[in-house]
């Protein structure tokens, strides 16, 4: 397993929208255990795959509490089936904008249907952090980022921040 770099916005490459997998192999479960480590050593809930360059629907995730046994998801292919009509506003962060949080109003509930890492087509209801988690992470999967959830005046906050961390950094 590998620690992977994460790219940070702003950069164009985070606006692409993936292209579905036909098919999940040892390569992509490769991918997935790479991106876990990723994710875990940042450290973050969720990572998508364009995070780390890769253009495809991959995204991993792990909601647990640092006392709570891990429970790592491999979702690949995700697609909402269905949300709740009950919006929840929350505080969110991104991995793609270290040190940066927004409040962020989605859907309190969510089904899904993805592949697991066996190919098996699997759903999953989920609410609360696990929700917004996984509605984050497809938003990368379709090119949004969190910024773009944000009023201009947040966004353009948060973007003069990021473009001034990429001067230092």
């Amino acid at each position: 397993m590998a620690i992977l770099n994460i790219i940070k916005a702003p950069d164009p490459r985070l606006k692409v929208v993936c292209s579905p997998l036909s098919k999940v192999d040892d390569q992509i479960r490769a991918l997935m255990d790479d991106m876990l480590e990723t994710m875990y050593a940042a450290p973050g809930v969720g990572l998508a795959a364009p995070q780390i360059g890769v253009n495809k629907r991959i995204i991993v995730m792990d909601v647990a509490r640092h006392d709570e046994k891990p429970e790592p998801l491999k979702l690949v292919n995700p697609e909402v089936m269905s949300a709740s009509d009950i919006l929840l506003v929350r505080e969110e962060g991104c991995l793609s904008f270290p040190q940066q949080y927004a409040e962020v109003e989605r859907p309190e509930t969510v089904h899904i249907r993805y592949i697991n890492e066996e190919s098996e087509v699997k759903e999953l209801q989920a609410n609360g952090l696990a929700a917004i988690c996984i509605q984050h992470e497809i938003d990368h999967l379709d090119g949004v980022l969190l910024t773009d959830r944000l009023s201009s005046i947040k966004r353009n906050i948060i973007l003069r921040k990021m473009k001034k961390l990429k001067k230092l950094g």
